[in-house]
C-alpha cells in the first residue's frame, strides 16, 4: 500500500471520528451551556461573565514541504498551533487546529472559525448581566493573556507595571481564572504524550 493511499485512509478515518464524536463530546455550545460555564467561573474562580478561557499550544511537527519559515516559531522549532477554549473545570469546549508557528496566539484566534462566529454573532452568547453586587451591566466574554486583542467579547489583562490596586486585583483574578485552559492543555499533554515530543507525520501529506 502506497504512502498516498495510507494518507487518504488516515484523513478519512480522522474525519469520520470527528464527525461521529464531536456532537457528543464537543457540541456547539448553546446559550444555556455558556450561561452554565459562566456560573462555574464565578463560583469556582470568582470571575463573572466568563464563558471560557482561551490559549494556544505549539505542537512540534515535521516542517511542511515548501513552507519556508511559515511554521518556524519564536522558540526555534516548527509547530502547528492548537487553539483551545476551556470551561472552569479544565474541559475543552472549543478547539481550532492548524495555525502556523509564525502566528501569535491572537493572530491564530483572529483567523479562526470561533472568531468569525463571535464577530458575526452566530454564537449565542448569554445576554448581558449585572456584575455581582453592582448595577454594572456587562457582556459575557472569553478571557486570554496579553497576546489576545481586547474586544467586546474578549478580556485581557491590563498592561504595564505599578498598576493601581483595582487593576492589579483584576489582573490577578483574570490570571487565576485563565489558568484553567493551561491546566486543560497540561492534562491533554499528559494523556497524549505525542503532543509534547512532536508529531512525525507531515501535516501536508
Amino acid at each position: 500500500m502506497g504512502k498516498t493511499t495510507v494518507a487518504e485512509i488516515v484523513d478519512e478515518t480522522v474525519v469520520a471520528i470527528w464527525e461521529e464524536l464531536q456532537p457528543i463530546h464537543m457540541p456547539v455550545p448553546s446559550e444555556e451551556n455558556l450561561r452554565s460555564v459562566a456560573e462555574d467561573f464565578l463560583s469556582i474562580w470568582n470571575f463573572p461573565n466568563c464563558v471560557g478561557a482561551i490559549d494556544g499550544k505549539h505542537v512540534p511537527i515535521r516542517c511542511p514541504s515548501n513552507s519556508g519559515l511559515m511554521f518556524f516559531n519564536y522558540k526555534k522549532f516548527f509547530p502547528v498551533i492548537l487553539q483551545g477554549v476551556s470551561d472552569a473545570n479544565y474541559r475543552f469546549i472549543n478547539i481550532d487546529v492548524g495555525g502556523n508557528g509564525k502566528q501569535s496566539d491572537g493572530g491564530t484566534f483572529q483567523a479562526s472559525e470561533l472568531y468569525r462566529a463571535l464577530t458575526e454573532g452566530t454564537i449565542n452568547l448569554p445576554k448581558h448581566s449585572f456584575l455581582p453586587q453592582t448595577n454594572v451591566l456587562a457582556p459575557h466574554v472569553l478571557i486570554g493573556d496579553e497576546a489576545y486583542p481586547l474586544l467586546p467579547f474578549v478580556l485581557k489583562p491590563y498592561s504595564g507595571t505599578n498598576l493601581p490596586l483595582d487593576k492589579e486585583c483584576f489582573n490577578k483574578r483574570l490570571s487565576r481564572a485563565r489558568k484553567t485552559v493551561e491546566c486543560a492543555f497540561g492534562l491533554l499533554t499528559s494523556k497524549w504524550r505525542v503532543l509534547a515530543k512532536g508529531i512525525e507525520t507531515r501535516v501536508d501529506m
